[in-house]
């Protein structure tokens, strides 16, 4: 499926940068128990950010990454988020074209790139983006002519199943908690969304990237292969491949193990 439109999939990434500042803020207040409302502000100098000074991408450079008053260093995540929020914004719009579909992968792409930031951070998924995702994945289930609320319900069940599952065998032998909670709600909201055809597909490419990256990251640290990163970054990464691109290749997976399906 591809359905390119330049201008349309550019007011795509214009919006989507937008919506990148604004998850910048759920990523640093969010966590600490801070209001997500009012103006931005400078963390260092408390002053308030002139509007002119908060155009996403374009203002961080424009003021070489420093705040306008108290010239503090501000941190080159914040443009890196809006502009991934914009691209991905941009591929999904390039791709799908405009459909409720479009509008539910748009939902998707935001909530999983401000999960993932978060969980880098502090190693949590917020059950307010998990859940709630998840929720508003089986309404449009419901809803969408495009989805069937079966397939929704099973992606569900499979998805949070089999990971709960993984985790479980983990601690039974290890005694260690391998996966949180937050990962296996994360699933269930990716399988009610995408169905569960995605599900071994999203697993699979995400252990992968994530047992490379953990065998490197278990190199500089004192702990080894002991060494604890987050997994929801990972079947997020998993999730978007899937939507853009990879999807066939998911559905090719599943009918190499189960043909008549």
């Amino acid at each position: 499926m591809f359905n390119f439109d330049w201008l349309t999939a550019s007011i795509g990434f214009l919006f989507g940068a937008c919506l990148g500042s604004f998850a910048n803020v759920i990523i640093y207040r969010w966590p600490q128990g801070l209001s997500l409302l009012g103006r931005s502000y400078c963390y260092n100098c408390k002053n308030t950010v002139a509007w002119y000074h908060n155009i996403p991408i374009f203002s961080y450079f424009w003021l070489r990454g420093r705040c306008a008053r108290c010239k503090a260093p501000f941190s080159i995540r914040y443009p890196l988020v809006e502009f991934l929020m914009g691209a991905l914004f941009f591929a999904v719009i390039a791709y799908y074209g405009v459909s409720w579909l479009t509008l539910e992968y748009l939902v998707l792409v935001f909530g999983l790139v401000t999960a993932s930031f978060i969980d880098l951070d502090h190693m949590i998924l917020p059950d307010e983006i998990t859940l709630g995702g998840l929720a508003l994945a089986l309404i449009g289930a419901a809803l969408n002519p495009e989805r069937e609320f079966l397939d929704a319900l099973w992606g569900c069940l499979f998805g949070g199943g089999i990971l709960w599952l993984v985790a479980y065998v983990y601690y039974a032998f290890t005694g260690r908690e391998g996966l949180g909670g937050g990962d296996i709600k994360l699933l269930a909201w990716l399988g009610a969304l995408l169905g569960w055809k995605a599900i071994p597909f999203i697993i699979l490419s995400s252990s992968i990237v994530g047992s490379v990256v953990g065998l490197l990251a278990s190199r500089k640290t004192e702990d080894g292969l002991r060494t604890m990163i987050p997994f929801g970054p990972f079947l997020a990464m998993g999730a978007l491949l899937y939507i853009l691109g990879l999807r066939s290749v998911g559905v090719w997976y599943v009918q190499l193990f189960f043909p008549d399906i």
